[in-house]
């Protein structure tokens, strides 16, 4: 069954311990202008701040690799990996036809209700592999898809783990987590940048060793003046395509669940009235199968009378009168 807030896929120890690596890797990859040399002024000198996340720009792809192989050899299935790469297409064919022109972007509705349906390890794989694809259909490759990619992973991740609800509180949950991620999915994705901008006033701008509370006083005010209205729109488009489309695409999602049966187990059991399958080319031995056969036939030749005629199956009006 796949009643609501049921996880379809499951995972297994090891994909939870691969997700948390992944969850650590991208926490550093994106906090490190408030771990790293805060406090510290002779951190900028020494280059600390823009060197740190090169190292985390070569861990990302790696462990999200690590993560999608672990899902897909323990966690999915064969038809759990085709509704994979179907869901990804759609998703794909979403972003490419508005990449988040501002602010709309509708991608995200998309990988929440695959989450809530399949569960989160699905919701991950689908936001890694939705970024993926569109930025190579769109030639949008560049220092930023890893980021994009952890990012997008993180609001299916959360999407799986919500609470179980059904009907229209389910969709009204779903749509408030929404108009949430969207705007925590920009606020991220601007970590990715942020640091790098530089000309930027200085009350927006990154301060390499300056305490942590500073960088997050300089970079919320570089959000509300910069991507904050973007942040909106996303927020309310996917909220809104929710609630109106929601109950369609979780009923669709769910009977192609159902239909699948990801879980139901195999079996190879033969049925009760199987039959061993003939040998046609093994010896038949006629008289050992009919014994009485030869007596019929030596008491016909000592009476000197004809053998029987034998029947026929076509009908009358076919067959030859005898001459």
């Amino acid at each position: 069954m796949t009643d609501a807030g049921t996880t379809v896929v499951r995972l297994r120890p090891r994909s939870v311990a691969a997700l948390a690596v992944a969850g650590l890797v991208g926490v550093l990859g994106f906090g490190w202008p408030f771990l790293t040399g805060a406090g510290d002024p002779a951190a900028a000198s020494r280059g600390a701040g823009p060197n740190a996340p090169y190292l985390f720009l070569a861990l990302l792809p790696l462990v999200i690799a690590v993560v999608l192989a672990e899902l897909t050899e323990g966690g999915m299935d064969a038809k759990a990996v085709a509704m994979l790469g179907v869901l990804a297409a759609a998703g794909t064919a979403l972003r490419a036809l508005s990449p988040g022109t501002g602010g709309f972007e509708p991608t995200l509705f998309l990988v929440i209700l695959a989450a809530r349906v399949f569960g989160a390890g699905f919701g991950f794989a689908l936001g890694s592999v939705v970024i993926l694809a569109s930025g190579l259909a769109t030639g949008g490759v560049g220092p930023w898809l890893p980021f994009q990619m952890v990012g997008l992973a993180w609001v299916g991740l959360a999407a799986g783990l919500l609470p179980r609800a059904s009907g229209r509180a389910e969709r009204v949950l779903l749509a408030g987590y929404a108009a949430v991620a969207g705007f925590a999915y920009g606020a991220v994705l601007n970590l990715s940048f942020w640091p790098f901008s530089t000309s930027l006033p200085a009350g927006m701008s990154y301060a390499a060793g300056e305490p942590v509370l500073t960088n997050l006083r300089h970079y919320a005010a570089f959000y509300v003046t910069t991507s904050f209205g973007w942040d909106c729109v996303r927020a309310v488009v996917n909220a809104v395509l929710i609630l109106i489309a929601g109950r369609v695409v979780l009923g669709t999602l769910r009977r192609a669940a159902r239909r699948a049966a990801f879980e139901a187990p195999a079996d190879f059991e033969a049925p009760a009235d199987f039959e061993a399958p003939v040998d046609f080319e093994a010896p038949v031995d006629f008289e050992a199968a009919h014994p009485e056969a030869p007596a019929q036939s030596d008491a016909l030749e000592q009476s000197g009378q004809p053998p029987p005629a034998q029947p026929t199956d076509r009908p009358a009006a076919t067959r030859w009168a005898s001459p």
